[in-house]
């Protein structure tokens, strides 16, 4: 039946019967899990279909894609009820062999090791089978992005070389985290994400997979095969009603205050050593005095009242700052309260570099006693000529801290003469001293 434009279209009964049992596709009912952001299929816990929690979904229509190729054993939109399977899993650890299944986005083939003595995560990016197609040609040039959530993603963005013309590329390729830290393993996530690479316009998006930290144990290789998936995506409140659109807008503000209360600015290697006082300078045989008698660390009459030896190593994946997507940073520190104003030291800038190295040692003279009501102000800039520096973050050191810097501060004060390392994540906004100056 056939209806000219501009016409309206006038149905009997009996061809509107006709159309309502007349057969046709079969399409599946969309639930209400559908309207609210899915659980990644890699992420802890159960996928319940029926969970409002923040970041899980259980989508009717895009199910296919939380189903494992090992698991699935099909096409890859076998069913509805699959769909609602929970606690679907599509990380699975090969011992040998490959999978020539694939679904329509791909799979990724990915190593994880972290190594506990040296804070740091290697990602082997292996291979990747079946990508889509995303230039005309009918292939793609596919990269590998690793971003580690939370946390600001061009600070910690990492990607492997573009392999042209494939869509089975074989990569083979390690990547490396620095200061990542026992805490970090147990909240962070990693995201492995393929896109393509475009010259002429932006690089094209083809999949993502997510891998939550604690399913990797220290110093222990694990190997990962996952099905690529598409971003998860926010509902829209345009296409929901009252009710939804208020749970919307509720799931989005709580995303936004928790990307803004875990922001990080990159991370911090700190060494802290408490020198104790030295004694009396053992005299020559002829009544000469030793070291003592001037400055240094043998003045006062050959007594010493021990002080704070700080030590500035490196810092990892900070903050760009620059246009050019680096940052010239340098650190500054003090300790706090400071009447007198000598308190501040600052190292050297290191130009054009988010993973710098400095290396730079700072003494402070100070007894233990007064040693432990002071606070330790450690903050990153990035040296801008001719204009204020940027603010790039910082951390403080006390008593009065929390998490890491209270078990650093406590360990350099409780061991004195021994030297103490610890990784401090950097926060865009330092903690406010709680002694005045």
């Amino acid at each position: 039946m056939t209806v000219q434009r501009g016409k309206k279209l006038n149905i009997s009964i009996q061809e509107h019967m006709a159309i309502d049992v007349c057969p046709g596709p079969i399409r599946p009912i969309r639930q209400i899990s559908a309207y609210f952001p899915r659980r990644s299929p890699t992420s802890p816990g159960p996928a319940s279909p029926r969970a409002l929690s923040p970041g899980s979904v259980a989508s009717g229509m895009g199910g296919a894609h939380l189903l494992s190729p090992l698991l699935a054993h099909g096409r890859p939109g076998g069913g509805g009820s699959l769909a609602l399977t929970s606690s679907v899993d599509t990380s699975v650890e090969i011992d040998s062999s490959d999978s020539d299944d694939c679904t329509a986005l791909g799979t990724l083939e990915f190593e994880l090791r972290y190594e506990r003595s040296s804070s740091q995560l290697h990602c082997t990016v292996l291979r990747a089978k079946g990508l889509k197609s995303m230039d005309f040609n009918g292939l793609s040039d596919p990269y590998v992005k690793l971003h580690l959530l939370p946390g600001a993603c061009k600070a910690n963005k990492l990607k492997t070389k573009t392999i042209r013309n494939c869509l089975n590329p074989v990569w083979n390729e390690t990547l490396v985290y620095i200061g990542i830290t026992e805490e970090d393993m147990q909240r962070k996530t990693l995201r492995l994400t393929v896109c393509d690479e475009d010259k002429l316009t932006h690089n094209d998006l083809i999949g993502e997979s997510r891998v939550p930290l604690k399913r990797v144990k220290p110093d222990q290789t694990k190997r990962f095969l996952t099905c690529l998936e598409h971003p998860p995506p926010l509902p829209s409140p345009t296409a929901m009603g009252e009710a939804l659109r208020g749970i919307s807008c509720y799931l989005r503000e709580w995303e936004n205050e928790q990307l803004h209360s875990l922001e990080e600015r990159g991370r911090l290697l700190l060494s802290l050593q408490f020198l104790p006082p030295l004694g009396l300078e053992e005299t020559d045989e002829d009544g000469g005095g030793g070291r003592g008698g001037g400055g240094g660390r043998g003045g006062r009459g050959g007594r010493h009242s021990g002080g704070l030896c700080v030590g500035v190593k490196r810092c990892a994946h900070l903050a760009a700052m620059d246009v050019n997507g680096f940052s010239d940073p340098y650190v500054k520190i003090y300790l706090k309260p400071d009447i007198q104003k000598k308190s501040k030291h600052k190292t050297s800038v290191m130009k054009k570099t988010l993973n710098p190295e400095f290396n730079e040692e700072f003494f402070y003279e100070i007894p233990l006693s007064e040693l432990a009501n002071k606070t330790l102000e450690v903050t990153v800039w990035d040296y801008d000529l001719g204009r204020s520096n940027d603010f790039i973050g910082g951390v403080c050191l006390s008593r009065y801290s929390q998490g890491d810097g209270l078990r650093h501060w406590t360990q350099c004060l409780k061991n004195p003469g021994s030297r103490a390392e610890r990784w401090h994540i950097l926060t865009n906004e330092l903690p406010r001293t709680l002694s005045h100056d």
